[in-house]
């Protein structure tokens, strides 16, 4: 008996052996850039840290440079790290790295369809619809500036209703935030009470957490197998499904009032354009209804996350706040709302928004991309079809472009003169042909918030905050910071 489990057991692995070498024969064939050794079925999962993929991703670029390889599963992943090595591919070969990648956690719902998860033909049209569609929103009423003004207001008047409350700022950020891109796309803002609207901004914050946990970043590396393993990162699709089922009636709701001479919003501008171009495939209903939840999505989430660290890092920093409270009463004063004419006489504000949004790092991993083709990389040959993970972590704390990359420094945005500076590694927004679509109307959102909240509260909290507090975690697809309360002061 004793014979026969010792022969079962060198047998098993003497084939583990075959199959490895022949597994690693294989791996070192290619010329794809070196990187930790793969095992069969399961790549280098082994390999990365517990709940820590970005950390993980970080510490083998120190070992194997900027240009990597890493298995998830037996698929191959080009690791790119460092603000060169970035550029490099995002601009100087921004035609070849212009693909959208697998985000297995997302696909599910979307199958490659809206503008933010397509490629080819299909996403240039998308895209060049989309940015058109944005830039002209004033739609012959208000312009985006106006509706960004005016939302302010009304946070600024639900702020003030608390009397001095202290809350977790999450949910009334959200709304305002969320706000502009309904009106955009939908046509119309919802009230902060809205039941409805309030259950759909909590869906988005679940997905965020589900996708950054450990089991959300298995399945983003396994989704042959993670998809139908019970666990919490199957949430994430009940969520999804949830809000498409809203953009979706909104939808309907267009298509039975719709009047082509007199569009109301990106929906009636879409349906617009099939009417314009029936025979387009590009146009047709699916892609629609993809592209509106990609823009109802990215256009909440990512945003609401910086302005919640945002609030975080003035109060850890009262000494930063009172300085851009300070420049707020030079420039702007308490008179009349902040304008976006206002931010070129700002440095200073400017300068920490930035800062911001370096620091904090909210997509750390960049959404991948894919190369188009069979690339030549620095001495190196990426096969078409291969998923790309510019590291944008990477480029926002590279020492060689940040004095001071691991600490919060506005000094990074400001010359010896105290004048703005602009910093070529600055790439929150990625780079290239896949930058974000909605990067004017973000950072626009950015300035006049944070603006119009300091220009009439002073932000304190009861919690005495440390460094570690605001510090990024670094963990899975998105940076996000710890829950808060926080008060809002009325300035006199």
């Amino acid at each position: 008996m004793d014979i026969t489990w010792m022969s079962t057991l060198l047998l098993a692995f003497i084939i583990s052996c075959v199959i490895y070498s022949s597994w690693n024969a294989l791996y070192r064939k290619n010329n794809l850039p070196p990187g930790p050794t793969p095992l069969p079925i399961v790549g280098n999962i082994l390999q990365i840290m517990k709940g820590d993929l970005v950390k993980s991703l970080m510490k083998f670029a120190e070992k194997y440079g900027s240009v990597y390889t890493v298995y998830f599963g037996h698929n191959p992943v080009i690791i790119l790290s460092g603000y060169e090595t970035v550029k490099e591919a995002l601009l100087d070969q921004a035609e070849e790295f212009s693909g959208r990648g697998k985000v297995p956690n997302f696909d599910v719902i979307f199958k490659g369809f809206g503008v933010v998860f397509s490629n080819g033909k299909q996403w240039r049209e998308l895209r060049k619809f989309s940015i058109t569609t944005l830039q002209n929103f004033g739609l012959g009423k208000k312009s985006i500036e106006e509706r960004i003004q005016e939302e302010a207001g009304f946070l600024v008047a639900e702020i003030r209703s608390l009397k001095e409350k202290s809350i977790n700022p999450k949910g009334l950020l959200a709304q305002a935030v969320s706000n502009i891109i309904c009106s955009v796309v939908f046509g119309n803002r919802f009230e902060y009470d809205n039941r409805i609207f309030k259950q759909l901004l909590s869906m988005f914050a679940e997905v965020f957490k589900e996708t950054n946990s450990t089991w959300g970043q298995l399945q983003y590396m396994f989704p042959g197998i993670m998809n139908y393993i019970p666990g919490p990162h199957q949430g994430s699709k009940r969520h999804l499904n949830a809000v498409q089922k809203f953009v979706i009636e909104q939808v309907k709701k267009n298509q039975e009032t719709f009047d082509p001479k007199c569009p109301r919003d990106f929906i009636d501008s879409f349906l617009l354009k099939q009417l314009q171009e029936k025979d387009n495939p590009h146009f047709d209903t699916l892609n629609m209804i993809m592209t509106i939840f990609g823009l109802f999505f990215g256009g909440t989430e990512t945003l609401t996350t910086t302005l919640r660290y945002t609030f975080l890092i003035f109060i850890r920093y009262s000494e930063i706040q009172d300085k851009v409270q300070k420049e707020i009463d030079q420039v702007i004063g308490n008179s009349r709302i902040p304008s976006t004419e206002d931010r070129s006489k700002m440095p200073y504000t400017n300068a920490v928004i930035h800062e911001i949004q370096r620091f904090i790092n909210v997509l750390p991993l960049n959404v991948p991309h894919m190369v188009l083709k069979d690339v030549n990389f620095k001495g190196y040959t990426i096969p078409k079809g291969t998923d790309v993970y510019p590291l944008l972590c990477s480029v926002l704390y590279d020492p060689k472009m940040f004095a001071t990359p691991n600490k919060f420094n506005p000094n990074h945005f400001l010359d010896s003169n105290g004048c703005f500076k602009k910093n070529q590694a600055f790439m929150p927004f990625s780079a290239g042909k896949r930058l974000c679509l909605g990067e004017g109307l973000a950072r626009t959102e950015l300035f006049l918030y944070i603006t119009t909240i300091l220009q009439n509260f002073k932000l304190t909290s009861k919690t005495k905050f440390v460094d570690e507090d605001i510090q990024p975690r670094m963990a899975g697809f998105a940076n996000v910071p710890k829950n808060y309360e926080m008060c809002f002061i009325p300035r006199a």
